[in-house]
């Protein structure tokens, strides 16, 4: 039986696909239950995920293809739909599928009383199906085709509250920015097909030959190079990490899942599944690495002096997939592993953090500035307790899963084999990284939870909340905090609190089963955490929570010292060190001034010939047939008879 759950995991994506073709033509009578189908499918996904998962624990043969149909033939062009079922493909989709069921339970509550209900979950259904498929296709071209529909779907939710100007532009810089990113992704994919004559993963990075074996090193290189192009638009790394935080438009659960389960995370599976083709090269990965590095800083830095809940949040995100990467740039098993372990833990407890401040939201009436918050760990018991466990878990705490994650990920940047000066600067880095996170994670948490309510009319949304509760349909007043809220909440705090002690200790830790992935070589060490560092990230993690405590928790005026001490760096860092501007200079504002000469040259030049062209034949008939047409009937008759005069002699010349 557990085999043919493995044949037909198909039906894990083929659910969500369904779910929102259904919400979509049927949404308008199922009324207020049309969540209906999109959390059936999720949660059907989730159960079938976790059994494949356990199949493919469990198993001799670690990897299998199911072939689902053949979609294309032309020629040696083969498209066939088929799937890869491996450690790495079963642990993402259960994470997805998972965490993501999770976020539509609580949708259920957040967006009760939002226009547009049957969109949202229509929307969502697609996006968790595109995931799905992205994570268990096995061809080169799907994973294109998916990988750009997980974009769509991001796009329309960013955008979910079109009529905002605000939403609107989010979603559009969204999806301009991922475009040019996805450009190099592409032609990495076309320069790969071109060059080893086929598609599939198998034939790629599997078997005794592989094909990537067959490319020379400069183009095992700039393929891996032009596909950690698309890596960094979909994964929101350095440059393309803009489009991250404006993407906090979009309703609250939408942001968890784009952080947590889905598109994000597309990036670093991408590069965690055609990992063989980096370790083949020193420049790539050390790319990865560099970028990861310099990308986790400059998120955690910017974070530490943001005022929006979901911003802190963002950047944070930001900073956590650089620390992904990170492990990956390594070019060690034990480093794709790393990173795939905190994709997993990250999940978790950043869907919880979102879900969390999806809670203030409501309470606060859309409020996110954390200095006008304070004290509502009073008027949200369950929120708070989750959110701290979310925060404690990202801080890297000990114990924690997120401390699990984080700390394999700097031990493999540690043994790591080559690169000398960039692997020490980049541990450098995630230590400093270590520190900042953990600072303004605690920073965010004591603002909002603890202290006392530092705007009165947000103290008094608060406590009318708490009171009275959320207006739910037909405007009848609920629970403040409603189960549809507490049990994804509760859940995921459990996964934040215990998931990473569990796979790192009780499962004797990762690299054994995702070593076995397709294209891995079997992993047989397991890789072990230096003592030392980790007493010094631990150290790290606590030193930042602990500097945040009397700054936050209380009212103090050493954040305003402080930042009047350090005030161009403080400022550098509030603006975000400007990087939005200097997109704006240097690519925005050139496309817009060529955008310009385009409109003049097309409006001047090509409209100008057409019209040109078009008046000839009007100036024609202006200055010759409207006199010929005066309308006298004189006229009409000497124009018949010189015309007959000059038949005649036309004829007689003829003749003679």
């Amino acid at each position: 039986m557990l085999d043919s759950l493995v044949n037909l995991v198909w039906l894990v994506p083929l659910a969500s696909f369904l779910a929102a073709a259904l919400t979509w033509a049927c949404g308008r009578w199922l009324g207020r239950m049309v969540w209906i189908p999109c959390l059936a499918a999720s949660a059907f996904g989730a159960l079938w995920s976790l059994l494949v998962l356990i199949r493919v624990a469990s198993s001799a043969p670690a990897a299998v293809l199911v072939d689902v149909f053949s979609w294309l033939q032309v020629g040696e062009l083969d498209v066939t739909v088929r799937l890869l079922v491996d450690p790495l493909s079963s642990l993402m989709l259960f994470m997805v599928t998972f965490v993501g069921s999770l976020i539509v339970l609580f949708s259920v509550w957040y967006m009760a009383e939002e226009r547009g209900y049957a969109r949202f979950f229509a929307e969502v259904a697609l996006f968790l199906g595109a995931m799905s498929s992205l994570v268990l296709v096995a061809n080169v071209l799907l994973l294109y085709v998916f990988w750009e529909l997980v974009g769509l779907c991001s796009y329309l939710l960013i955008g979910f509250y079109f009529t905002r100007p605000s939403a609107a532009a989010a979603a559009k810089k969204a999806f301009v920015v991922n475009r040019v990113g996805d450009f190099g992704f592409a032609i990495g994919l076309l320069l790969l097909w071109t060059l080893t004559g086929t598609l599939h993963y198998d034939q790629l990075l599997g078997g005794d030959s592989p094909a990537i074996n067959s490319l020379t090193p400069p183009w095992i290189t700039l393929i891996g190079l032009l596909l950690f192009c698309g890596a960094v638009g979909k994964s929101a790394q350095f440059p393309l990490h803009v489009w991250l935080p404006d993407a906090m438009e979009g309703p609250t659960p939408v942001s968890a899942l784009i952080h947590a389960a889905t598109m994000v995370t597309a990036g670093v599976y991408m590069v965690a599944r055609f990992f063989p083709l980096y370790q083949a090269s020193a420049l790539a990965t050390g790319t990865v690495l560099a970028i990861g590095a310099f990308t986790a800083f400059l998120a955690a830095a910017i974070a530490v002096t943001q005022t929006d809940l979901k911003r802190i949040l963002a950047y944070s995100t930001i900073s956590q997939l650089a620390y992904m990467f990170m492990g990956l740039g390594t070019g060690q098993i034990v480093g794709a592993v790393a990173a795939i372990f905190h994709v997993f833990t990250h999940a978790f407890f950043k869907a919880l953090l979102f879900l969390g401040s999806g809670s203030v939201m409501h309470a606060t009436h859309g409020e996110l500035n954390i200095w006008k918050m304070g004290g509502l760990r009073r008027f949200l018991p369950v929120t708070h307790w989750t959110f701290l466990c979310g925060a404690l878990a990202l801080a890297g705490i000990p114990l924690f899963s997120g401390f699990w994650s984080k700390d394999a990920i700097l031990a493999a940047v540690w043994e790591a084999e080559h690169g000398g000066l960039l692997v020490r600067v980049a541990l450098i880095l995630g230590l400093v990284t270590a520190f900042l996170t953990a600072f303004y994670t605690a920073r965010a948490y004591f603002l909002v939870f603890w202290g006392e309510p530092r705007d009165e009319e947000v103290a008094e949304q608060v406590r009318h909340y708490a009171e009275d509760g959320h207006p739910g349909e037909g405007q009848q007043h609920g629970p403040a905090e409603p189960l549809t809220m507490q049990v994804p909440l509760i859940a995921l705090a459990a996964g934040a609190v215990l998931l990473g002690l569990i796979l790192a200790l009780g499962t004797g830790g990762l690299v054994p089963f995702l070593g076995h992935s397709f294209g891995y070589a079997e992993a047989g060490e397991h890789g072990h955490h230096p003592l030392l560092l980790v007493v010094l990230s631990s150290l790290l993690a606590l030193a930042g929570f602990a500097a945040a405590y009397p700054m936050y928790a209380t009212a103090s005026e050493l954040p305003a010292r402080l930042a009047a001490l350090f005030r161009p760096l403080y400022v550098a860092s509030s603006q975000k060190f400007w990087i939005d501007e200097i997109w704006l200079y240097i690519a925005v504002r050139p496309m817009l001034a060529v955008a310009a000469a385009c409109r003049v040259l097309d409006t001047l030049v090509v409209d100008g010939l057409v019209n040109l062209v078009a008046s000839i034949p009007a100036v024609l008939a202006r200055v010759f047939l409207r006199p010929m047409h005066s309308g006298a009937l004189q006229f009409y008759a000497i124009g018949m008879l010189l015309g007959l005069a000059v038949i005649v002699i036309l004829v007689v010349l003829r003749a003679s």
